[in-house]
């Protein structure tokens, strides 16, 4: 039995707002409810990711468990955004454990590891292509940011994309990683595998 709650506030979410679920991105709460499961009241947040056609049920008291927040502030926006303009960091390690880190960082939620993502894995028109797998989690990292920037800024996705492609566009000029590129402590790493 589903009953839908009339607060609107829990945990310091409510109802309507956008919040960042960390493996999905960004979602909205559209109620708050109360079902019986075997046997024992579970209060629940009713997320909806309109994007992907999906809608999520939190408990409420385990939101900090996994990772849901809400949506970036105007100076981690901004912080964001900058690291875009940054040097690509690529550590001279096999794909297969660098695209594991990827995609840990994209599921993060965090939003600057989100976007070191991104800037490591851009590929400006000039450079060469990317393979299947690196222009899968460079475009999930860039869905991610770009929704985040959408719904904060309160713009379509993409002109979200622009802005980040723009930013991008800032940055140094992107070759391959020559080992002067790296900085120490990616050379301490590589040393050290």
């Amino acid at each position: 039995m589903t009953t839908k709650k009339n607060a609107q506030t829990r945990q310091g979410f409510k109802t309507n707002e956008y919040i960042v679920y960390p493996s999905h991105g960004v979602g909205q709460i559209v109620s708050i409810e109360e079902q019986d499961i075997a046997g024992f009241k579970l209060e629940l947040f009713v997320i909806t990711f309109e994007k992907d056609k999906m809608t999520l049920r939190v408990p409420t008291a385990k939101i900090a468990q996994v990772g849901m927040r809400k949506l970036a502030d105007a100076d981690v926006m901004a912080k964001a955004l900058d690291v875009l303009k940054g040097r690509a960091r690529i550590k001279r390690t096999m794909w297969s454990r660098r695209a594991q880190e990827y995609e840990a960082k994209i599921n993060s939620g965090d939003l600057i590891a989100i976007s070191e993502v991104v800037r490591d894995l851009y590929r400006s028109d000039t450079q060469p292509e990317q393979s299947y797998s690196e222009r899968q989690l460079y475009e999930q990292a860039l869905d991610r940011m770009a929704r985040e920037l959408a719904a904060v800024e309160r713009i379509g996705e993409a002109e979200a994309i622009k802005q980040i492609e723009a930013q991008l566009a800032k940055g140094p000029r992107r070759g391959a990683a020559k080992a002067e590129d790296l900085d120490d402590a990616d050379e301490a790493e590589v040393e050290a595998a």
